[in-house]
């Protein structure tokens, strides 16, 4: 019952906040991890993959992954150039608010 618990616990606790589904242990995938996965021949006489195609499906995979963290970071940038400007400009806006309530 103990081992229960602690894991109902472990799942509770997120490193990305309460409203996130993914667990704290969770690790996204990376593009150089998709590219040294490596995968065990078959034993002889069983069907398996042929290694190339394996190979090859990998890499474009891995390269599909770059470009989907490429974009992310680009966007998380971009959404801080925004925040930082909203910030600005809601500073703007209330020393000028500030200044004409003084000025009444």
């Amino acid at each position: 019952m103990r081992v229960f618990f602690r894991r109902v616990r472990r799942r509770q606790r997120s490193a990305h906040g309460p409203t996130s589904y993914r667990s704290a242990v969770y690790h996204p995938l990376r593009p150089w991890q998709v590219r040294e996965r490596r995968f065990r021949p078959t034993p002889l006489g069983r069907r398996g993959f042929e290694p190339g195609e394996v190979r090859e499906f990998l890499d474009r995979v891995a390269d599909d992954l770059a470009i989907v963290y490429d974009a992310l970071a680009q966007s998380r940038r971009e959404t801080e150039r925004i925040k930082d400007a909203l910030r600005h400009w809601q500073s703007v806006q209330a020393r000028a608010r500030n200044e004409r309530s003084q000025g009444q």
